[in-house]
């Protein structure tokens, strides 16, 4: 018999769990659901299967995948479990017996088992395949039109380690770029880099030590250029065996950014330095000539994680803000500088991914105002014109939360910019989810539809398209 979940913030309200697998083959549609966009919208997020050994944390649930499958205005919609060995084996118990963070509170049957991960974090479609990813492992396959599991993929048995939530596709010769931390399979300095050509095939495999061990969530790309944010979330399994949290905020170990030119090796890094911050989510990076331009949802701490004693960060300085990074690889120095775009708290940034490493104009993400009615999350979906400088704002209504807005173009040889955005909102008022479709170019205008569902999707984090055919 299962257990009743803990009282704790990450399990209750929008983030609370649900306990079906459904399929809703017509879902109620209110507008009209453009007849340009013939795919699947996916999104991935932790659904703990049940209450959890030891302490929670938001990032240690089952993965869970939802997908919207939109055909000729049609709306349909499915959700599953990633059938990993934590989901399987806890199933068959009929409660938890690992625990990610601290592997002292699993349950003695499985203590030094090997599993497959979580597979909780993102999803992303490449070389034909569809790939539920969490930064610890490898990632798991899934099938696009079911998603029933596959199992994990290690690129024919030439992945060796984790691979990172976040690659990057090179939109112009399709490749995919990744790496992984703690890659020796402890917590260390230990990191690798990968490419994979467009069809999948892994082509390059490099390891490289950074200056600590640290958790490094994503990363970004250029044309020219790789970019390594270590940024201090250190992680110590000494200092978790000694009762202190595995993963904390140090900020005297300070900021290192290491760039690697892609038509080198890492053998090549440059590492540069700065002030304490933190970043989940870079937007994009571009190089011209020696400049690199990074932009990224910079935080002044690490959120959801304490400080080296164990004891709360200071929230009011867990808040994302747009932030530009400039390097300047022509100077004989180590530091770059960091300028605030935006007061406006901003998390979850995308852009059209056409544009991947390339100049941009245009990027989205989830925003947070003063709503007067809080439903969790953020309330609002933002896209910033890095030309005008201005910001322009859907707001999801009151008691609404939405997280990551996912931009779909109209075709292929559609303009920058010109497409849609796509992302779940939460109505706390009547306890469920929808689909929302903006138009990408005029958001401030309102949806151009809505899909309804008659139960929640809980808070997650990323998602992506998969076009159809």
């Amino acid at each position: 018999m299962s257990k009743p979940y803990p009282n704790h913030p990450h399990l209750a309200g929008g983030f609370a769990p649900i306990h079906m697998e459904c399929e809703s083959p017509d879902l109620v549609v209110e507008g009209e659901v453009p007849r340009e966009l013939n795919g699947a919208f996916f999104r991935n997020g932790p659904n703990a299967q049940f209450a959890p050994r030891g302490d929670y944390h938001f990032f240690t649930g089952d993965g869970m995948v939802h997908g919207f499958y939109l055909d000729d205005g049609n709306v349909s919609y499915r959700n599953r479990y990633v059938r990993t060995v934590k989901y399987r084996k806890e199933q068959e118990a009929g409660e938890a017996l690992f625990s990610a963070f601290n592997p002292l509170d699993a349950h003695p049957s499985v203590a030094g088992m090997e599993t497959d991960g979580l597979a909780n974090t993102n999803v992303v479609w490449h070389g034909g395949k569809l790939l539920a990813l969490e930064e610890a492992h490898a990632p798991f396959e899934l099938d696009p039109k079911t998603l029933n599991s596959i199992g994990p993929w290690s690129f024919g048995g030439k992945l060796s380690g984790p691979m990172t939530a976040h690659p990057k596709i090179d939109a112009e010769n399709g490749e995919m770029l990744f790496f992984g931390y703690n890659a020796d399979g402890l917590i260390s300095e230990h990191m690798t880099f990968h490419v994979a050509d467009a069809d999948g095939n892994l082509t390059r495999s490099e390891a490289f030590s950074a200056p600590y061990a640290s958790m490094v969530h994503d990363f970004m790309i250029t044309r020219d250029h790789v970019i390594f944010p270590i940024m201090p979330l250190t992680g110590s399994m000494e200092r978790a065996m000694n009762g202190g949290p595995v993963y904390a905020w140090e900020p005297d170990k300070g900021v290192h950014i290491g760039i690697m030119p892609r038509n080198g090796s890492v053998a090549d890094m440059r590492w540069f330095r700065g002030d304490p911050a933190f970043v989940f989510h870079p937007m994009n990076a571009h190089t011209n000539g020696e400049i690199v331009t990074c932009d990224v949802c910079e935080y002044e701490e690490a959120p959801l994680f304490p400080l080296l004693d164990g004891t709360p960060g200071d929230p009011s300085k867990a808040v994302p803000r747009l932030t530009r990074w400039t390097f300047d690889l022509g100077r004989n120095t180590d530091d770059y500088t960091s300028v605030r775009l935006d007061d406006l708290a901003c998390e979850f940034p995308r852009l059209d991914e056409r544009r991947t490493g390339l100049e941009y104009r245009y990027g989205y993400f989830a925003c947070d105002g003063v709503p007067e009615s809080k439903a969790g999350g953020f309330d609002g979906i933002g896209r910033v014109d890095h030309q005008t400088g201005k910001t322009e704002i859907y707001d999801v209504g009151p008691a609404c939360a939405t997280n990551e807005p996912v931009f779909v173009p109209k075709s292929e040889s559609a303009a920058e910019g010109e497409g849609f955005l796509l992302a779940n909102v939460y109505d706390d008022n009547s306890k469920v989810s929808h689909l929302v479709i903006l138009d990408a170019e005029n958001i401030s205008a309102g949806p151009l539809a809505r899909a309804y569902l008659d139960h929640r999707v809980p808070f997650g984090f990323h998602g992506n398209w998969w076009p159809a055919g």
